[in-house]
């Protein structure tokens, strides 16, 4: 199993967007020396986020990097020009050596369709236009289009929430869904594990690959739960969420619960579990989240890396 961070670069307290952009770039230096395979960065529109243009960042952690493979998590599609999107990404691709990655999706966020002049009313038909031009230049089918990746294709993901045509959709053109599992029980997700296989079987793909991407932290959860409960609490203001309680986060800590958070050895059963339930190819951990301080992110991604990561992989090769 292919193991990873994600981060969508939050702004919180006294941190500056600069600040917040060093840190980056020592997060991805710190997963590439614990030895994780991917590292993520979202794409968000609004004051409280510092990325806006994940392949900026993309390429400047692949001029710092290596190993470690480098991914949009994600790239709002649906307001995004194709072309300009494959050209970006082919380009990180290039100084990377071959280690770029599109996560496309809607975006959990609205606030980039008004920003770029696009109604929402057309949410739906934008995403899939646009992501049938994307998988036609990626093939080659546009011409003009300049670079070309190292890799060909270049890897296209497709970002799943809550959606179970997406998965079909991903699934009929044979493209690796990752699936985000933020509340709830893992097992309700199932479902899109099997309608995404299900699909690219009937459609003549071989299996597609699957990740699983959750918020998650390897160490106490005293020291996690703050943060978390203040990110929580000021989305659902916006989305008519309840406020986050001790007694809500702890029920998502459970066996069955969709939050990765504790120990080394709790991460690593809770990993191992949900492996049982998706036969998945690849875990996505975001850790920094809200408030938590930049140290405590670095100590997790370098315990995920170094514990974690290799218990699991030990693992699933029995």
């Amino acid at each position: 199993m292919e193991i990873g961070v994600y981060t969508f670069a939050e702004l919180r307290g006294a941190t500056t967007a600069q600040q917040r952009m060093r840190d980056l770039m020592e997060e991805v230096e710190v997963a590439e020396a614990a030895g994780l395979d991917l590292f993520g960065v979202g794409e968000h529109h609004r004051p409280d986020f510092a990325v806006s243009a994940p392949a900026v960042v993309l390429a400047a952690a692949a001029a710092r990097t290596s190993r470690i493979r480098l991914t949009s998590a994600v790239t709002v599609l649906s307001s995004d020009e194709p072309i300009r999107v494959f050209q970006e990404f082919s380009e990180v691709d290039l100084i990377s050596g071959g280690r770029a990655e599109i996560m496309a999706g809607r975006g959990s966020f609205i606030e980039s369709f008004p920003l770029f002049g696009y109604d929402l009313r057309d949410y739906d038909r934008l995403f899939v236009e646009k992501l049938e031009r994307l998988l036609a230049i990626r093939a080659g089918a546009v011409p003009g289009v300049h670079p070309r990746p190292v890799q060909e294709p270049l890897p296209v993901w497709i970002a799943v929430g809550g959606n179970p045509e997406s998965a079909v959709r991903a699934g009929s053109l044979g493209l690796p869904m990752a699936l985000a599992i933020i509340g709830g029980q893992p097992e309700r997700f199932v479902p899109f594990a099997d309608v995404h296989r299900e699909a690219a079987e009937a459609a003549g793909h071989d299996r597609p690959a699957l990740s699983i991407n959750s918020h998650g932290y390897v160490g106490s959860p005293d020291e996690f739960f703050p943060a978390y409960a203040e990110m929580m609490t000021t989305i659902g203001r916006e989305r008519g969420w309840p406020p986050m309680q001790r007694q809500d986060f702890d029920a998502l800590r459970t066996r069955r619960g969709a939050l990765v958070v504790g120990s080394p050895e709790e991460v690593v059963e809770k990993i191992l579990f949900q492996h049982e339930l998706f036969g998945h190819d690849r875990f996505l951990m975001q850790t920094s989240v809200g408030s938590l301080p930049h140290a405590q992110v670095l100590r997790s991604i370098e315990r995920l890396g170094a514990e974690v990561a290799p218990a699991v992989r030990a693992a699933l090769k029995h």
